[in-house]
């Protein structure tokens, strides 16, 4: 599987871990920077992933700011995106399985480097369940996401 990958300077210390865990897993990174640790936007990174999932560039993303929570947010705004913060590795797994969710967002400054591949590790083994309750909801969220494109 392809993994687009993407940090602003608060992921950035952690960002060879994220490739390296990755690859370990035998998947495949794209790296769409920061490629220093000087200071960028996080939503112009959060974007770059997102196309690369909507464009088929990547299956799966995994965005990484200094909470989490920012680049998390602007990555849900982009259709086809849905993305979560999981700093535990049942939530990183269950975003997958009941939610399919499809970019894992990481604080930087929030997880350490052992809880970092741990958490790769659950939310790139775990599959969509596509049982009949997943799928309701999931298809829920889909018309959410098309009555507010509408919308616009």
């Amino acid at each position: 599987m392809r993994v687009a990958i993407a940090v602003d300077h608060g992921g950035f210390p952690i960002k060879e871990i994220v490739l390296q865990t990755v690859r370990n897993e035998g998947h495949e990174p794209v790296d769409l920077g920061t490629f220093s640790p000087e200071s960028v936007d996080y939503p112009d990174y959060a974007e770059k992933l997102g196309q690369a999932i909507i464009e088929g560039q990547a299956e799966r993303g995994i965005l990484v700011c200094g909470s989490g929570i920012g680049a998390c947010i602007a990555a849900n705004k982009m259709p086809g995106i849905y993305a979560s913060v999981a700093h535990d590795t049942y939530s990183a797994a269950q975003g997958v399985q009941h939610d399919n969710m499809n970019v894992l967002c990481l604080g930087g400054r929030v997880v350490g480097s052992e809880v970092v591949k741990e958490l790769i590790k659950a939310f790139l083994r775990a599959q969509f369940s596509a049982e009949e309750r997943h799928l309701r909801r999931t298809g829920k969220i889909r018309k959410i996401e098309a009555r507010s494109m509408r919308k616009e």
